[in-house]
Formats: C-alpha cells, structure tokens, sequence
C-alpha cells in the first residue's frame, strides 16, 4: 500500500505529461464527434486553470448541444467526469457557435456525410459542399471522395476549387482538414475535405499570419520631397541630375572629336517661300492631280531619228 501511495504522489514529468494531455483532448474529439454529429459539431478547445478544466464545443447548432434547460450538456458532462475521474466541478462544459461554417472543414465533411446518407450522388454533394465553402471566402477547397462509388471497383473522385498549398509550414496554420467515413449498404466510403482559409489581418475570419511567399507593394509617403539633392543631406538647392538621366556620349566620335561643334544654322523657310517643284506635289480634296510638265531635250541622234519619220 505504501509503495502505490508514493507512486500515486510521485510528479509527472513533462513528457508524461504532455503525453497524458494528448490523449485526453484526442478521446475528448472522438467522443464529442459521434455524440454531436448531427448537431454540426466542429471541434473543441481545452483550457486548463489552476482550480478547474474548461472545454468550449464549438458547433453550427450551440441550443441543440445545450438542450433543454441545460439537460444534454449536463449528462454529457457526467459522462466526462466518470469516464476521466474529475470530481464535480472540476470540469465544465460550453457551447459556442462557430462565427463561420464554411470554413470548419469537420461541419462540411459532415455535411457530405449526411447528403450521402440522404441518397444524393457523389458529384452533386461534393460540388454543392465546394461551392458553399468558396462562397464563404475561402482561398480553396478540395473533397476526396474514396471507395465503391459505382460498381464493385473501389475507386477516388477529387473536387477542387481555388488554391491550395500542400507543402512547407503555412500548411500548419492555413489548411484545415477533417476526415469523416460513411456506412453504406455496398460498404465503407471515406470523405477528406481539405479548406484553404483566407488571411485576415484581425484574425477573426481567417489566419492573421501572412504566407511566407506573400509580397506587398506600399506607395511611397506623399510627404517625400523627390527635388531634394541626391547627396544625402536635407538642404536646398538645385537637384543633381544623376548619370542615367544625363545625355548619352556618342561612343564614335571619341577618338575623333569633330572639329566644328557649332551646327550651321537652319534656314527658316516660310510657306510662301518653299520651291515651286514642291508646291506641285501638294494637294487638296478639291484639287485634281495634274502631272508636273517635263521640258523635252532633244535627242543628240536627231537627224538619225528623222529618217523613220520622213523628214
């Protein structure tokens, strides 16, 4: 008796104890699934105080799981207490509602259970659950639906919809998934529903981290002086023209400089005074195109071309 005592009172180390505190929330999860499934169950949270243990349910239909007068949480209570040993009062129960269904991946698996059940074929479930997930502002979704879907061949049907991420730490915090199977009579089949959450910033409808790959462009302050010198110091002054805003050298003419810098000067050439030939080529809509009339040289063989003429 005295050696159970001292075992009894010898500490837990932490292993132990965080051991202890997995299986208790994982048996917690599996008992309150099946005991509210049909109330919209999607998940709990433990809180642990010094004087007393606090589980919040969270579910799309808190009255149901509360009942009348309180009569369904209390019995389900009673169950915890003598299924862990917690005296009375050391343990309480809570229901809160989920501010945003469409994105508890365990309320959609059960809603592709329950349409299942009903007799509603695989597509039209999977699709109306996909659609109602990304209406909620979801980034992305994806159901799996696996086993005797038609036919004795067991096989996989995947419906997906937005992006999703499979791989690196964002996936701890930015997927949520929920497995859920159904018992029909051509036997088990198995639904997954993975849901890829929004980012918001309060963290009230979605994750307030941002993804690690997330790039934002902010605008430049309006009170930014962009004449100011480039030379660091905050006086006046004319602004410094860098090197790329200068004018480009002319890389030919480096080694030959040209000896006349200064272009002769343009001859300003009014209307009036532009030369007839052009004159003749410029035209109007009301104007007739006329051919410019060419002065006829005469021919150096001049006698010799007589001949054929009979001059």
């Amino acid at each position: 008796m005295e050696n159970q005592r001292q075992r009894r009172s010898k500490p837990l180390s932490k292993k132990q104890k965080f051991i202890k505190d997995g299986v208790f929330y994982a048996e917690l999860n599996d008992f309150l699934a099946r005991e509210l499934a049909e109330d919209g169950y999607a998940g709990c949270e433990v809180r642990v105080t010094p004087t007393r243990t606090e589980v919040i349910i969270r579910a799309t239909r808190p009255r149901q799981v509360v009942g009348d007068q309180g009569r369904r949480v209390r019995e389900i209570t009673a169950l915890v207490q003598k299924r862990f040993k917690y005296q009375k009062g050391q343990i309480i129960l809570f229901a809160e509602k989920i501010r945003n269904k469409g994105l508890s991946a365990l309320a959609q698996a059960q809603a592709v259970k329950f349409r299942l059940l009903q007799g509603l074929s695989v597509r039209r479930a999977a699709y109306s659950v996909v659609k109602f997930i990304m209406d909620k502002g979801a980034k992305g979704c994806e159901v799996v639906v696996s086993g005797k879907l038609r036919g004795q061949r067991a096989k996989a049907m995947k419906f997906r919809d937005g992006y999703m991420i499979h791989a690196g730490d964002a996936t701890n915090y930015y997927v949520e998934k929920a497995v859920k199977h159904v018992h029909l009579r051509q036997g088990v089949i198995g639904i997954k529903v993975k849901i890829m959450l929004p980012h918001d910033p309060t963290g009230e409808n979605g994750v307030s981290r941002d993804l690690p790959d997330a790039i934002k462009v902010h605008d430049p302050d309006k009170d930014e002086q962009f004449d100011q010198p480039y030379g660091g110091g905050g006086g006046g002054g004319a602004a410094v023209q860098p090197s790329y805003m200068q004018a480009p050298t002319d890389v030919r003419n480096i080694d030959n400089p040209p000896q006349n810098d200064n272009p002769p000067p343009q001859q300003n050439i009014n209307d009036d005074q532009q030369p007839q030939q052009q004159q003749n080529h410029i035209l109007t809509n009301n104007d007739q195109y006329q051919a410019p009339q060419q002065t006829q040289q005469p021919s150096q063989n001049y006698n010799d071309q007589n001949k054929y003429y009979g001059n």
